[in-house]
């Protein structure tokens, strides 16, 4: 180990700071989360228990819940249950939290149960950064990104998956039934465990026979023609030459200190129809009167660029 960097014996008695906020420099953006939310009036932008109940256990302050998926959004933390374990080792999230440690499904329900008041929070993070003079002020860039949702592809049906998956289906059960008449013409019993399988696998078939009918219904009064049976909202849709069940989120971020202005989530595989709805609510967050889109190609559509001419948005969008 000679000629290299050494680190200390794990044995050797050190002397680390007193107190935790020593742990926390102060240019950490942990600091500016804990003044931002201390600052909300959480009451008002509706989150549930912000007024305590008068009897049962007491519950975590929104607040507290609030930083962790604040803190979680600016590391790329998505899972409560990872949440849960940095609660429990990150010491910037200890000094965020006051060492308090909730569990995964505390702050997934606050997450559920909170969506309307988090978006709240996002327009009042928009009006600071106003004040603060963080935006350009007249040019924004609209983008789209696709997430993939908990839905699994083969519980997503489309008309043509649905009749394919009838027609092997059908095919399997014709499959066993002419196996079926084979050994009958053999004289096999009906106690023999060959026929006793090829029965078992009829039977399932036609079950999931009814339910693809079932689904075929639902999907014929569904309007875009689709059906996903884990996440309703989820939808088909291409990206990168490859198809997932997810989102599609639409972002609009200014151009100065690429701060996000506003966004939507869409369960529409196409960005064509976007254009105009988000630059519409990128001005309204912004609260000015002349503005600017920049998007990508995917973005093209003649009436959408019209309806940005006619709400007096300038659209930068090139031509396929």
């Amino acid at each position: 180990m000679k000629r290299f960097i050494q680190g200390e014996h794990r044995g050797q008695s050190t002397l680390l700071p007193e107190s935790l906020d020593d742990y926390v420099n102060d240019t950490n953006p942990v600091r500016v989360v804990d003044v931002f939310v201390d600052e909300l009036d959480l009451v008002k932008l509706g989150f549930e228990s912000a007024i305590p109940a008068d009897t049962g256990r007491p519950a975590y302050h929104p607040s507290i819940l609030l930083k962790i998926y604040i803190y979680g959004y600016l590391n790329r933390i998505q899972s409560s249950r990872r949440l849960e374990r940095e609660a429990q080792r990150n010491v910037e999230l200890m000094w965020l939290t006051g060492r308090l440690m909730p569990d995964f499904k505390t702050i997934a329900n606050f997450r559920k149960d909170n969506g309307k008041a988090i978006r709240g929070v996002c327009r009042q993070f928009v009006v600071l950064c106003q004040q603060l003079g963080l935006f350009a002020g007249s040019l924004i860039a609209i983008d789209g990104s696709k997430f993939k949702a908990f839905n699994n592809r083969d519980r997503n049906f489309t008309s043509a998956k649905l009749k394919r998956r009838m027609e092997e289906i059908e095919a399997s059960i014709h499959r066993y039934l002419t196996a079926l008449d084979a050994a009958d013409q053999q004289d096999r019993p009906a106690s023999d465990p060959n026929v006793v399988h090829l029965e078992e696998r009829i039977a399932k078939l036609k079950a999931q026979m009814k339910e693809l009918q079932l689904i075929e219904t639902q999907l014929n009064e569904s309007p875009d023609k689709q059906v996903s049976l884990t996440d309703p909202d989820a939808r088909s849709m291409m990206t990168r030459g490859t198809g997932i069940v997810g989102y599609n989120v639409q972002t609009a971020v200014d151009t100065k200190h690429h701060l996000i202005v506003a966004h939507e989530v869409t369960n529409v595989g196409s960005d064509r129809d976007q254009l105009s709805p988000m630059a519409k609510q990128a001005r309204e967050a912004m609260g000015t009167e002349k503005l600017s889109v920049v998007a990508d190609r995917g973005y093209f559509k003649s009436e959408e660029i019209l309806a940005c001419h006619d709400a007096e948005i300038v659209a930068y969008v090139p031509k396929p």
